[in-house]
């Protein structure tokens, strides 16, 4: 991490005027950014709402009688409407929620245009509301993680548009003017999802390519998405949060700035299955891509593991600090897993099992919501001087969304590799390769029911917080208008 400002750079000039103003404290910081508690209580909601709906895809998946006779809730609807609620409902709006408080925090400056990003939220939210609701009524566009159709994703640009500007005008009125780690990743991704969705909605919905070139575009999309907005967003708030709790400055700037350049150069282009039926140029390119990604996985173990070389051991129980670390292992161990499942050996069993999948959940959860819910639990306290979350509620949280992912991926990757060898198998009938497989379905789901609690608990924790302060402050208000009203008699 850089080194701080001195005391000579904690002045900067205000806009629009020639005086000095003074640098505003965290405090007054977590002051003005009180209007992001929208976007992580929206988003707590819709993950408890993506969970729910995909422990239902996953009951259905190896016990199909379960809710037969509701159209509605096929698996063809609900697993795709639990994906994109996860997606969009929860990751992009507590991601944002993340990434403007640590650029905030970082560049010392308040929450610009407060009430722009309120309508950002509300346009964000009808957004996904819409979508997933197209979803489940049939209106499904039919490509992966696009399955929202055009009228959902209309109100998703305003909201985002919002949001962002929001963003960028808070970042341009910092007091500090030089640019951290986490700032770098963070930015970044403020600015690359716009531009795949976009593109990829363009090329998907709207002037649509034809042939194959639809599930390269789409394949693009995926792992622009995935490699690059989610992990930017969580590499950040981890390079952010490790140092802060630690209380030690991350252990190379540099080595972080390589990460970032090796990560968007690389990272973009790893998406083309070894045996798409496209050019062989392409998924050669991206297994190459794939494989040079390795290099940045073991920088982010170096970076983090010698920034925690030395910590005070009074740091060892912090739940924000677990969280965060889980997620940072879990990056690593997808990483992992993408590049040797690029390889043609490899893919050759693990291609349509159910070890894609997995892997792709490890990231998604075991990586990006483990940190995002560390810096939630992190940043809301904050933000709510006068609440306080259960750390008992937090600890149980952490150990239910653990465990939950392990029984989750643990059974479909081994799963995939019986999977896979049993269909490279040609004297083996395909009932008997699906059949083997329902025992890991059936673990797979004890795991997802084991992340559906500890998202219901994430949720009661931060209504229950909320319940609490507005009781002592309607109190508070009763009791001083009682007083009022005793002068005045």
């Amino acid at each position: 991490m850089s080194a701080t400002v001195s005391q000579a750079q904690a002045q900067t000039i205000s806009p629009g005027c020639g005086m000095t103003a003074p640098e505003p404290s965290a405090v007054q910081v977590d002051a003005s950014c009180r209007p992001l508690l929208l976007l992580f209580v929206s988003a707590a909601a819709w993950l408890l709402a993506a969970s729910v709906i995909g422990l239902i895809a996953s009951l259905k998946f190896h016990s199909p009688n379960i809710l037969a006779g509701c159209p509605v809730l096929t698996y063809g609807r609900v697993r795709p409407a639990a994906l994109d609620a996860f997606l969009y409902g929860f990751a992009l709006q507590a991601g944002m929620g993340v990434l403007i408080w640590i650029n905030c925090h970082l560049g010392r400056a308040r929450l610009a245009v407060a009430p722009l990003l309120t309508a950002g939220w509300f346009f964000w939210n009808i957004g996904v509301t819409f979508g997933v609701l197209g979803i489940f009524a049939g209106d499904n566009t039919g490509y992966e993680w696009l399955e929202m159709p055009r009228y959902g994703s209309a109100p998703l640009f305003f909201g985002y548009a919002a949001i962002g500007i929001a963003a960028l005008i808070s970042f341009h009125f910092r007091s500090r003017r030089e640019l951290y780690t986490s700032q770098w990743f963070l930015l970044a991704a403020l600015f690359w999802f716009p531009w795949i969705y976009t593109t990829a909605r363009a090329l998907l919905t709207i002037w649509p390519v034809r042939g194959t070139m639809q599930s390269v575009v789409d394949w693009w999309y995926i792992n622009n998405l995935t490699a690059v907005c989610f992990g930017f967003v969580g590499l950040g708030a981890a390079f952010y949060f490790v140092p802060k709790i630690v209380n030690r400055p991350l252990y190379s700037h540099y080595l972080g700035i390589f990460i970032f350049w090796t990560l968007a150069l690389f990272g973009s282009w790893g998406f083309a299955p070894i045996a798409a039926p496209v050019p062989a140029w392409i998924p050669a390119l991206s297994t190459l891509a794939a494989l040079l990604t390795i290099v940045p996985m073991l920088a982010v173990a170096i970076n983090v593991l010698h920034t925690l070389c030395g910590r005070d051991q009074s740091t060892k129980g912090n739940v924000t600090l677990s969280f965060v670390l889980f997620g940072a292992a879990a990056f690593v161990i997808a990483g992992l897993l993408n590049a040797v499942c690029s390889l043609a050996n490899v893919s050759e069993i693990t291609a349509f099992t159910w070890f894609d999948p997995a892997r792709v959940q490890i990231f998604l959860f075991g990586f990006f919501a483990m940190t995002i819910f560390g810096a939630i639990y992190y940043i809301i306290p904050r933000l709510v001087p006068a609440g306080s979350l259960s750390p008992g509620l937090i600890r149980l949280h952490f150990w239910l969304g653990a465990l939950g992912i392990i029984l989750f991926a643990g059974p479909l990757l081994i799963g995939g590799l019986k999977q896979g060898s049993d269909l490279n198998n040609a004297g083996l009938p395909f009932l008997n390769v699906v059949q083997g497989t329902l025992g890991f379905l059936r673990a797979s789901t004890t795991g997802e029911l084991l992340i559906l609690l500890g998202n219901a608990i994430l949720v009661l924790n931060i209504v229950a917080m909320l319940v609490r302060v507005g009781r002592a402050s309607a109190t508070a208000a009763w009791a001083a208008n009682s007083r009022k009203a005793e002068v005045a008699s």
